[in-house]
């Protein structure tokens, strides 16, 4: 935001001061990153900038590291890349098969948690709602109690009922990203609600739709940015999340973070930063559309986006 004319040479150092204050706590944070992004295609096994990546040498840079998500683990990686080469990577692949479990169970976390949190929004957005309060404090707790207590009593809670034995696949690790992301529908689809005119809702109603038709129609046009936003942070939090699955997870249900923990604790190797770097794209692109999705939802709701 520009200054105005009328602004004093004092406010003027302060908004120049801010500026570069913001800056600096900018880079502090995107750091890690930064540095990530450029060491993931070293092509020396080092996790640290070569003589030759300093001097910008294209010979100090390589993609192996990526050619080796998608070799390693394979029956045999040195095959000339056809059909069968391929058929290898996508069955024996270790970071392959690690993908697949990740994307398998973020996604039934996701609808889970997206249906039920936004049917728990629904209800406390109703001012006549008993314990409010309460409610919404005991259902966003996942997000406050640390991640190794409710890991705990998962493990506890899953092996007095034998979960394993029910013969589902991830079922035990679907249910605890679910109930992780749950609290972030929770709040994205509250605040969605906020401004919601619930006379809209009565109108339908007197006009002789259903609760099904009212909702289908009414409600989930206007709460639909707040529900795609909530989904796509259930989503993240279950592609992150690697201290559940070392509690609950089976030893064939490996995601990719806990094919990152597998490989920092066994044998480290600069492939987990390609896989860091890719992860980190998708982070950006899913924040992106979050922000379009906010952007949207403003519209609708007569604002205008800052």
């Amino acid at each position: 935001m520009a200054l105005p004319t009328h602004a004093s040479r004092l406010e003027r150092i302060w908004h120049y001061t801010y500026l570069v204050i913001c800056t600096l706590i900018f880079l502090f944070l995107i750091a890690p990153i930064l540095v990530v992004i450029p060491l993931s295609f070293n092509a020396e096994p080092y996790f640290t900038f070569t003589e030759k990546m300093l001097k910008l040498d294209p010979t100090g840079f390589s993609t192996r590291w990526y050619d080796l998500l998608l070799t390693f683990g394979m029956t045999d990686p040195e095959a000339p890349r056809g059909w069968s080469w391929w058929t290898d990577t996508w069955t024996n692949a270790a970071w392959i098969n690690a993908a697949k479990n990740s994307v398998i169970i973020g996604l039934f976390s996701t609808v889970l948690a997206t249906g039920l949190g936004t049917i728990a929004a629904l209800g406390l957005s109703r001012p006549e709602m008993p314990g409010r309060r309460i409610i919404m404090a005991i259902l966003i707790s996942p997000m406050i109690v640390p991640i190794i207590i409710v890991a705990t009593g998962l493990f506890f809670f899953y092996s007095s009922i034998g979960i394993q034995n029910w013969g589902i696949p991830y079922l035990g690790v679907i249910l605890a990203h679910a109930t992780l992301g749950i609290p972030f529908v929770i709040i994205t689809v509250t605040a969605t609600l906020v401004g919601f005119d619930h006379s809209l809702t009565r109108a339908s109603a007197s006009l002789g739709a259903d609760p099904v038709t009212t909702f289908m129609r009414v409600q989930m046009p206007l709460i639909l940015p707040g529900v795609v936003s909530g989904a796509l942070f259930a989503f993240v939090t279950s592609f992150d999340e690697v201290v559940v699955v070392l509690f609950v997870g089976g030893l064939d249900e490996q995601t990719i973070p806990r094919q990152m923990w597998n490989g920092i604790r066994e044998q480290i190797s600069p492939a987990i930063l390609s896989v860091a770097t890719i992860l980190v794209l998708i982070s950006i692109a899913l924040l992106t559309t979050v922000e379009l999705l906010r952007r949207r939802s403003e519209r609708l709701r007569g604002m205008s986006p800052q």
